[in-house]
């Protein structure tokens, strides 16, 4: 059979300007060959057996010419693969998708367009610049300053688009940028024009400066900006100063260390993006299985002999179900038993098995859930705890203090990610301006990593989810700058935003 290839448009750089039905190829894909550019974030979509192929070209580096990738698309669509080319931007607009459908079409294979938000348009847009605005610009012209501009009979006219009146959108123009203005200026544009240089479009670390056209270029040099760039020119750069919004994030640029596992790290990754932040993931907890389900097995197959299952953490509730699963069963096995959560994370992983939880206490503490139970009557009540094979024994010393009988098994391990040990020490040389624990653990983990040497992030503000993390915290020497009052993640970010503008 003869697969398919799919052109899609990987859109400017942020994952969330992905369209629909490009996430949609990505899901079906056999194979992706991506760009050098495209966010490692949209390769996420892709299925877990889905062999990804960096064929992205840079300046002086091309490991793949355009015909050993066209080569590539044809032999991997007639082996039946679904192939995705992965394009960033638009694929018809400077990126050679014409090129590779053309390709395609005299082997006689079938392909689709999908088409991406162009970087023309969405970097402008990001950094507060509209193309076209009612009195000021009734036009845009878009091109490339990949060409040599002093180049006899080249393809682009600069002499006649010194005269244009509408905005000018230079994309991959940085190395020739100096001799575009050069000629601009020689043939009749005002040198008062403004002028904006936007490198890294769309992205949280994008950066933006603002002059005229005859003093833009040392600008963005002293700024120290290196391509990707897309330049600007035209009077509508004039309603930055009022329309910037992207800049104007709490946490816009600010380099935040995510220290959660890695799926967890996803959700919290995207909400930091959302409001201006450069997440940094470096998963310092893997949930691995216990060493052993004996203990497990046992607690299961008398589940409805406990008055109290009381989960700590989502990874305890997964942990157990998984478990149930595996033995056959499900949550009609659970009927006679009460549920206690800690947390509203984990009230809601418990309510997606069907149950919602009994009891959950209002402060999130082993003393403070502890206290909540005294409303309870706990003699002689049976209670199972299945969380990590490292928590601490505050919890269930508490309630055997109130005559409880308490079974604590462990239904999941936290290890060390094998990756992050290689990449600890690139990442917090990089620089951080946030670090932020989620867990105990994750503290604990990320000072193993460091050697315990708390210097390599003391400069950073350090946010713990919760006052037993805190403490863990200060127990290694870390001095911590925020506990959000309800410790949850959201409240965390938010704490955030707030303590960088105060």
């Amino acid at each position: 059979m003869t697969g398919k290839v799919y052109l899609v448009g990987a859109g400017p750089g942020d994952p969330g300007l992905l369209t629909l039905r490009g996430q949609q190829c990505l899901q079906i894909a056999d194979v992706v060959l991506h760009d050098r550019l495209v966010d490692p974030r949209i390769l996420n979509e892709v299925k877990a057996n889905t062999e990804l192929v960096d064929v992205g070209k840079a300046r002086g580096k091309n490991n793949f010419g355009q015909e050993d990738i066209n080569t590539m698309l044809v032999n991997l669509a007639s082996s039946g693969k679904q192939v995705v080319r992965l394009k960033g931007g638009d694929p018809f607009i400077f990126g050679r998708g014409g090129e590779e459908a053309l390709a395609l079409k005299h082997a006689g294979i079938e392909f689709e367009i999908v088409p991406g938000v162009t970087s023309a348009i969405a970097v402008p847009a990001y950094a507060g610049i509209p193309l076209t605005h009612r009195g000021t610009s009734a036009s845009f012209i878009v091109v490339s300053g990949s060409e040599d501009p002093t180049k006899e009979n080249g393809q682009i006219d600069w002499n006649t688009l010194a005269s244009y009146h509408g905005t000018l959108v230079i994309l991959m123009g940085w190395q020739t940028l100096p001799e575009i203005v050069e000629i601009l200026l020689a043939n009749g544009r005002r040198p008062n024009t403004p002028a904006a240089l936007i490198e890294w479009g769309t992205l949280p670390h994008q950066r933006s400066v603002v002059g005229a056209l005859d003093n833009i270029i040392a600008k963005g040099q002293k700024a120290g900006l290196s391509a990707p760039i897309i330049a600007v020119v035209g009077e509508v750069v004039s309603l930055r100063d009022s329309l910037n919004w992207f800049d104007n994030r709490p946490l816009h640029n600010k380099r935040i260390l995510i220290t959660r596992d890695q799926i967890q790290s996803r959700t919290l990754s995207q909400i930091l993006a959302q409001r201006g932040a450069q997440p940094i993931e470096l998963p310092t907890i893997e949930i691995a299985p216990p060493e052993n389900y004996n203990a497990l097995d046992v607690a299961l197959q008398e589940i409805n002999d406990y008055d109290w299952v009381i989960f700590t953490s989502v990874n305890g509730v997964q942990g157990l179900f998984e478990r149930l699963r595996h033995q056959g069963r499900d949550s009609r096995h659970l009927g006679n038993t009460k549920f206690c959560t800690i947390g509203t994370t984990t009230k809601s992983s418990l309510y997606e098995h069907g149950i919602t939880a009994d009891f959950v206490p209002s402060d999130f503490t082993s003393e403070h859930v502890v206290r909540a139970f005294a409303d309870y009557s706990m003699h002689d009540q049976r209670i199972l705890l299945p969380r990590s094979e490292i928590a601490d024994d505050r919890l269930p010393n508490g309630l055997r203090s109130m005559g409880a009988h308490v079974d604590d098994i462990p239904v999941y391990r936290t290890l060390i990610p094998e990756e992050s040990l290689g990449r600890v020490d690139q990442v917090i040389d990089s620089g951080i301006d946030v670090t932020i624990f989620a867990s105990s653990s994750s503290v604990t983990n990320l000072m193993s990593l460091l050697g315990d040497d708390t210097s390599r992030i003391s400069e950073s503000c350090i946010v713990c989810i919760g006052p037993v993390t805190a403490q863990t915290a200060r127990d290694k020497g870390l001095r911590v700058d925020i506990v959000p009052q309800e410790h949850t993640i959201q409240a965390m970010v938010e704490m955030l935003e707030l303590h960088f503008t105060q």
